[in-house]
């Protein structure tokens, strides 16, 4: 048993495995407040809801809450499994912890530009991730790359929880101070890491959904928490690095770049720029299977832009044994001679399932006979995976949800275009999880209904649409009217059959159809 760090103090000691971490807090401390920077997740924003925050007690105590007696089962409790949003450090603790192992989806792409002079900053404020590039623009050269989680995930992995925090608990000061001190300290690593502390930084672009611009601006919340949930200013908004607190070399204008509209933000924007989308002449589509789905149809004379609630399903949160892409996830899911065979990141003893092996794992139970086309599970209350991991009913109501929400908003955007499917020339996935489904398991529950040939991972179009944008500035200091003028922003709830349609789009596809 662990004893106290120092029995005369009022601090106790946190042992995190298998980091080998220890950490020293204040008694009391709520361990939300000191694990999420090591990698554990609180997708229902720490409030007891969900099983994200799961950690496990190798030595001290964590006493049993009512939330944990609710979420995790008897023979959970007794292995030692806890909360960590519900428990505080009372006494010296060794925890286990899983530890994120995917990587965080950067840009290493090859684009054309117009040389300037110094260097500059081009970064993608994601609702769970935050990505950050130090350019040379002169060359165009990638000098040093940072990322991490956006420190506002503690409170909620959709943007929702965030907007709830932010107005309900009254919370937006909060989550403003969170971001903007920890994209200061990425930007202050790239000037280090790069050796550039000498050099000016000439400009710096971020980009991101319109929640996550007005959390970093400073612009209330307020009226996106409720019908018909406009933003108050989704323009352009420029600062000094010094007004934000940042220490650069030049003091150099820190631009946000515009939002299209209500939900659909500067990263879509910036998906416009890195996709070529706003010059073809053919139509094509992008969309951003995140937290907050994102979607556009349209080419170079005209287009249409929509954000659809599909929920956090798709990585993993809001699913009973779901997590995000770690060790110990299922992150494939394929059948062979009539099982299922599933891939486990790490090869380890598989403890969940990620969004890809939760796409996998209904459509090859949908193969089996196992799922029906309503969404029931015909054999039983549950759908057996690998070793403890299994998927239930409700599980494929989150799935029928998200799917649901983005093929609707899809179809609505068409019908609105004058256009079907078969006219869309190409599909751009954007974001991570875009970059690793599998487009037949994806086809096959109906979340994207073309030929795999149409359909690309176009990778983090946001990131590279934002390093596009620091070359195009001295154009128009990134408001970018000509794009601008071109988008209509569709609100789906105004549209007169999209409930319809939505629930037809959750059911799905019979085989062979």
């Amino acid at each position: 048993m662990p004893t106290d760090y120092d029995p005369m103090s009022d601090l106790v000691q946190i042992e995190l495995l298998p980091l080998g971490k220890v950490l020293r807090v204040k008694r009391g401390t709520s361990l939300q407040d000191v694990l999420f920077a090591d990698g554990v997740e609180f997708p229902c924003g720490g409030r007891g809801r969900c099983k994200g925050c799961k950690v496990k007690v190798l030595a001290g105590t964590l006493p049993i809450t009512a939330e944990d007696q609710q979420r995790l089962s008897d023979a959970e409790l007794a292995e030692g499994w806890r909360l960590a949003c519900r428990a505080r450090a009372e006494s010296a603790l060794k925890i286990e912890l899983a530890q994120w192992e995917a990587a965080i989806l950067t840009d290493d792409s090859t684009f054309a530009f117009t040389p300037r002079p110094g260097l500059g900053i081009a970064i993608d404020l994601g609702t769970t991730t935050i990505v950050a590039q130090l350019l040379d623009l002169q060359t165009g050269h990638v000098l040093a790359v940072r990322a991490g989680l956006n420190a506002q995930a503690r409170a909620g992995a959709d943007i929702m929880s965030r907007v709830d925090v932010a107005v309900a608990r009254g919370g937006q000061q909060t989550l403003e101070t969170l971001v903007r001190k920890q994209i200061g300290r990425l930007t202050q690593e790239l000037v280090t890491a790069a050796a550039g502390a000498g050099r000016e930084i000439e400009s710096v672009v971020l980009v991101g959904n319109t929640v996550m611009h007005h959390l970093f601006c400073g612009i209330s919340l307020e009226p996106m928490s409720h019908y018909p949930f406009e933003p108050v200013s989704p323009g352009l908004q420029v600062f000094e690095a010094a007004q934000l607190g940042w220490s650069l070399p030049g003091n150099p204008a820190v631009h946000f770049l515009p939002c299209l509209g209500s939900f659909v933000g500067s990263d879509i924007l910036a998906g416009l720029l890195a996709t070529r989308l706003d010059a073809s002449e053919r139509l094509m589509a992008l969309i951003d299977l995140g937290t907050n789905g994102e979607i556009v149809v349209g080419h170079r004379e005209r287009m249409l832009c929509a954000s659809t609630a599909a929920g956090p399903a798709f990585e993993g949160a809001r699913i009973s044994m779901g997590m995000r892409a770690a060790t110990g996830a299922i992150s494939e899911v394929r059948l062979r001679e009539g099982r299922l065979e599933c891939h486990v990141l790490g090869n380890g003893e598989p403890r969940g399932v990620c969004g890809s092996g939760l796409v996998d794992a209904v459509a090859a139970g949908l193969e089996l006979g196992w799922v029906s086309t309503n969404g029931r599970l015909t054999n039983g209350d549950s759908l057996p995976l690998a070793g403890p991991v299994t998927l239930n009913q409700w599980d494929l109501r989150e799935l029928q949800l998200a799917k649901g929400a983005i093929a609707a908003g899809l179809r609505i955007l068409l019908e609105q275009w004058g256009a079907t499917k078969d006219d869309v020339a190409q599909v751009f996935l954007a974001g991570a999880f875009g970059n690793y489904i599998n487009y037949a398991s994806a086809r096959r529950i109906g979340l994207l209904d073309f030929e795999s040939e149409k359909v690309r991972p176009a990778g983090n179009t946001a990131l590279l649409g934002a390093k596009l944008a620091l070359f195009g500035l001295p154009e128009h200091q990134g408001a970018y009217p000509q794009i601008l003028a071109k988008v209509r922003h569709v609100s789906l709830n105004e549209d007169a059959h999209f409930q319809e349609t939505f629930v037809e789009e959750m059911v799905f596809p019979a085989a062979g159809s």
